[in-house]
């Protein structure tokens, strides 16, 4: 009976201290009483064919987004088009390219914005544009990556940037962490260990933060994640698709698209083929969203990667598109009276107990 008067006592006591207490007023004093309300979310649409396969916009502002995938199977067109979507919103694409595939002809092709800069003779000397472009020239590690974007946003932060930046990786895992690079060993665990560092505890979260309605811009990362094939763990399991780098990204991305399968690249080729001679016009994928925590849609369908960025896969847009480009196939075929072949290729990916160096 004490212990239940003790207990009712103390209720009342707290009750009364809460009566004459005013959190608003603990909120105001200690600068808690703002900056909680975050911007109605906006999207930098990609084509027409990748939202009906994913029955998603494009790739979501102020977020983290993974496209991940084995070589060639759609990351880079996936990229490139988020990078025309933003250029067309007077939003600043910022490319770090540490893999260094890029192909310039292949951006201006899908749409991007290029000026190309050319000698007296007429040589391309350089490209120029409403962009950012950095290289292993002058990034040579993860903390290179991380130190370039957080100098970027600094700078936007100072006045002297005044541009909601899409950042471009491609790609994680084609860069060491600085500790490797020392040591001259591309060691799995440091390289992991930076991205959490780098990443996990600094950008991703000056990232995420521009999506607050105090942040004067919005900010969005977009990389590439190269990837490797697991080994299946028993007799009846199933191999398992890894991010390089580790899981530092996928644990901080709202949004991720896996292009290809698990084994494989999953992909047929389309050629276009007249007396031995050939052009490989259009690949078809799978893709499918694995994660998604802005609206929740997860997918799985198939779509056609080409030279000019995705179409449906539909007998109608092929046909389409080849009209589009006939004239262009036929310089390379000599003629038009080609054949169109579908080639199913299939190259199983070697599987691996741990992550290889």
């Amino acid at each position: 009976m004490a212990k239940r008067k003790t207990k009712s006592l103390s209720a009342a006591v707290s009750k009364e201290i809460q009566s004459k207490f005013s959190l608003a007023d603990f909120k105001n004093k200690k600068g808690l009483d703002k900056n909680v309300k975050f911007k109605d979310q906006e999207w930098l649409p990609l084509s027409r064919a990748f939202q009906d396969v994913t029955s998603i916009p494009g790739v979501p502002m102020g977020h983290i987004v993974l496209l991940r995938g084995h070589s060639d199977t759609g990351k880079t067109t996936a990229m490139i088009e988020a990078a025309v979507s933003a250029q067309k919103r007077r939003i600043l694409p910022v490319f770090i390219i540490t893999e260094m595939k890029w192909n310039w002809e292949h951006a201006i092709q899908m749409g991007l914005d290029i000026n190309i800069q050319r000698d007296a003779e007429g040589e391309i000397t350089d490209y120029d544009g409403n962009f950012i472009y950095v290289d292993r020239e002058t990034i040579h590690s993860i903390e290179d990556v991380a130190g370039f974007i957080l100098d970027l946003l600094d700078e936007q932060k100072k006045g002297n940037l005044p541009y909601d930046l899409l950042f471009l990786w491609d790609s994680i895992g084609s860069v060491p962490c600085e500790m490797s690079i020392k040591s001259n060993k591309n060691n799995n665990e440091w390289n992991a260990g930076a991205m959490s560092t780098q990443f996990g505890n600094s950008v991703n979260q000056r990232i995420t933060l521009s999506r607050k309605e105090s942040s004067p811009f919005t900010n969005t990362l977009v990389c590439i994640n190269k990837v490797w094939t697991a080994k299946a763990e028993s007799p009846m399991g199933k191999p398992k698709l890894m991010n390089k780098g580790g899981f530092a990204m996928w644990f901080d991305s709202t949004f991720v698209v896996t292009f290809g399968n698990i084994s494989n690249a999953g992909t047929s080729k389309i050629k276009a083929i007249k007396d031995g001679k050939q052009v490989e016009f259009a690949k078809r994928v799978n893709v499918q969203v694995d994660k998604n925590h802005i609206n929740g849609v997860t997918t799985r369908g198939r779509i056609v990667m080409t030279p000019h960025g995705f179409i449906n896969d539909d007998e109608k847009e092929l046909k389409q598109y080849k009209s589009d480009n006939v004239a262009d196939w036929a310089k390379v075929l000599g003629g038009e009276d080609f054949d169109i072949v579908e080639e199913n290729y299939v190259e199983n990916i070697s599987h691996f107990e741990q992550e290889p160096e």
